[in-house]
């Protein structure tokens, strides 16, 4: 009996996998594995360091994966937990960044994030812990005028699935107070050549300070809330930059709140973007109530769905900011967070909330995918769906559904 044991054991083995099964299937099964647990496996034999290792594991890895986790920030922290179960304690993460007070979260994508502190920044796989430093670059301040002003400065993390090239982009506004003008710089960092390039300047300007574009990956598109002047009163728009076109356009808005590309700014209410699902989200807070939207099909007026609607007072405290997060795994609750400083699980059907305990403070919450992927890893094309044969076409197939696009 204990022969029949041992037996057994050795057949299970992770290092002897390859003595029993086909490489592919290994691979298939692998493939759905968590990374911390593909990381311990790599080192029980050099058969399996060489298929975990290898760029098309990585692919298959990030394609079929279904770890995610809930990356929180405070202050100089970072934590990470495993969603959407939310259950284990928070695992505090050592980032690469330092001699800082404070960090800042540009986005997530394929499982790395973006980080940034005191003019440093660096793509980061949480899970790997490889780490890339971005080259720096100075913002160019006007020298001509002294009514002329800095204002801030914006970025947006994300993925062209065409080229296959991480792209982080920057936008800095400088205000004329006098003439309550304004001047944009807008530079683009392409992580296969490693360098920033000029893009003409935009006649938006951010209504809000946040310093994270949202990424929406079947669009391949980072979206914020702007004007069109740097004034409070001027009409609203959710304004998107096109990481495979590199240019600007405006995403329609639901009919009931506008219906058009820009609606007026009411102090009745206040709008905010978010993505949710892998679906561009919008909020509309009318203060008594906060209404979710979603764009089922990404540029289709006519596909906002209201998914749900919040009223105020069934919170204690006063309602600031709410900015969704994530569906449960059976898709019948979203993850909420409050005001930067709770978080909420909705249930669509009954209506009822649930708060998570046991979290600690944070200033700000994301959802990361769990892979392998390297920060300077080109990713396989096939994991996107369709494949235009020129960067023309991907432009007429753009307008044609409708955008306003803006060079």
């Amino acid at each position: 009996m204990k022969g029949k044991k041992e037996e057994r054991r050795k057949t299970l083995n992770p290092a002897m996998a390859g003595d029993v099964l086909p490489m592919e299937i290994i691979s298939e099964i692998f493939s759905r594995l968590h990374p911390q647990s593909l990381l311990r496996f790599r080192s029980t034999s050099e058969s399996l360091k060489s298929i975990i290792d290898s760029h098309n594991f990585t692919n298959l890895h990030l394609r079929n994966s279904d770890n995610f986790n809930l990356i929180l920030r405070h202050n100089t922290n970072l934590y990470q937990l495993h969603f959407p179960n939310l259950t284990t304690a928070a695992i505090p993460l050592n980032h690469p960044l330092f001699y800082t007070n404070r960090i800042a979260l540009f986005g997530s994508c394929n499982g790395l994030l973006c980080i940034s502190s005191n003019n440093e920044i660096a793509f980061w796989n949480p899970n790997t812990r490889k780490h890339r430093i971005i080259p720096h670059l100075l913002i160019p301040f006007p020298q001509s005028d002294i009514n002329i002003h800095f204002a801030l400065t914006i970025h947006g993390f994300g993925f062209d699935p065409f080229s296959s090239d991480y792209k982080l982009i920057r936008i800095s506004w400088f205000v004329d107070l006098h003439n309550r003008t304004f001047d944009s710089y807008v530079r683009l960092f392409t992580s296969k050549t490693n360098s920033w390039k000029v893009l003409p300047n935009i006649e938006y300007a951010l209504c809000h300070v946040n310093t994270m574009g949202v990424f929406v990956e079947n669009s391949s598109s980072l979206h914020w809330k702007m004007t069109r002047r740097y004034d409070k009163f001027q009409p609203l728009l959710i304004v998107a930059f096109n990481l495979t076109l590199e240019v600007f356009n405006e995403v329609p808005f639901p009919h009931e709140i506008g219906g058009g590309e820009e609606v007026t700014n009411s102090a009745s209410f206040e709008i905010d973007v978010a993505v949710l699902g892998g679906c561009l989200c919008l909020t509309v807070n009318h203060h008594t109530k906060i209404d979710i939207w979603v764009m089922k099909e990404y540029g289709c007026r006519d596909s906002w769905c209201k998914l749900f609607t919040l009223m105020e007072s069934c919170f204690v405290l006063p309602l600031k900011s709410l900015s969704p997060l994530g569906y449960s795994s059976d898709g019948k609750k979203v993850l909420l967070d409050l005001n930067h400083k709770k978080l909420v699980w909705y249930d669509l059907k009954s209506e009822q909330f649930s708060y998570v305990d046991g979290i600690p403070k944070f200033d700000e919450a994301m959802i990361c995918v769990g892979s392998l992927v390297p920060p300077s890893f080109p990713v396989d094309n096939s994991r996107k769906k369709g494949n235009h044969s020129s960067k023309t076409k991907r432009r007429d197939d753009f307008l044609s559904k409708g955008f306003k696009l803006t060079l």
